[in-house]
């Protein structure tokens, strides 16, 4: 890592840890739309195990365990993990939810073939450069069993903050202390090399609004091709 990018990664570090530590449950109770999407594809494709990548305080992480799916919750603030346990404890699902403290771009703690699916809202276009998103795409099909799910969201380059605030490169922009890596088309179809891309679905969320992508990858099943959409 490059030593402005270690600069940056350890500022956005000490961000979120500070957001969350002011702002306790920042982002509500109710789940994202995109977990709500992901637990359906999920349960179709006979999911039980989930790794969430960025649960943040949890709403996610706690719906998908209401859900019926064990759900292992990493992020790299503790904060954010400890208002997440507190209300699994409350909401009575502690048993079906573990949390993990770890920065992805460091390997992920799972044995190979140990999760049959990988959820991560807008954790996929934090302060990551290219290399390390290629990094991190390849430990979690590396985790994910064949036939595994990975379904993720980010931002995009049509969203109305990209090219605004502090230009990190890399199409890394920050503004109001959040920076954000805005994916191109180019860069989704690269990180799903290798996959089964079985869909990129452009919506929005929040009132700026943000304009994201929801992308539903699939390891393919031992002995089978590849299709990409």
């Amino acid at each position: 890592m490059a030593e402005h990018e270690r600069r940056l990664a350890e500022a956005q570090r000490e961000h979120w840890q500070r957001t969350y530590g002011e702002h306790p449950g920042m982002y509500g109770e109710e789940p994202s739309e995109p977990a709500v999407h992901a637990a359906a594809v999920f349960r179709a494709a006979g999911a039980r195990d989930v790794l969430e990548l960025g649960a943040g305080h949890g709403r996610d992480a706690l719906y998908l365990s209401r859900e019926g799916f064990t759900v292992q919750a990493t992020d790299f603030s503790p904060t954010g993990l400890e208002q997440l346990r507190a209300a699994a404890r409350v909401k009575g699902v502690e048993e079906r939810v573990t949390t993990a403290v770890h920065d992805v771009r460091d390997p992920l703690p799972l044995a190979d073939d140990s999760v049959d699916a990988v959820f991560a809202h807008m954790l996929l276009c934090m302060a990551l450069s290219t290399a390390e998103l290629q990094a991190l795409v390849a430990e979690v099909r590396r985790v994910l069993r064949p036939g595994g799910v990975f379904v993720y969201t980010v931002r995009h380059t049509g969203d109305a903050h990209y090219g605004a605030g502090t230009g990190h490169g890399d199409d890394i922009w920050e503004h109001g202390g959040f920076a954000v890596h805005f994916f191109s088309r180019a860069l989704v179809d690269a990180l799903a090399d290798g996959w089964q891309l079985q869909e990129v679905h452009a919506f929005e969320e929040g009132g700026l609004p943000r304009r994201l992508w929801r992308v539903t990858q699939t390891v393919p099943p031992e002995n089978g091709g590849e299709r990409r959409t």
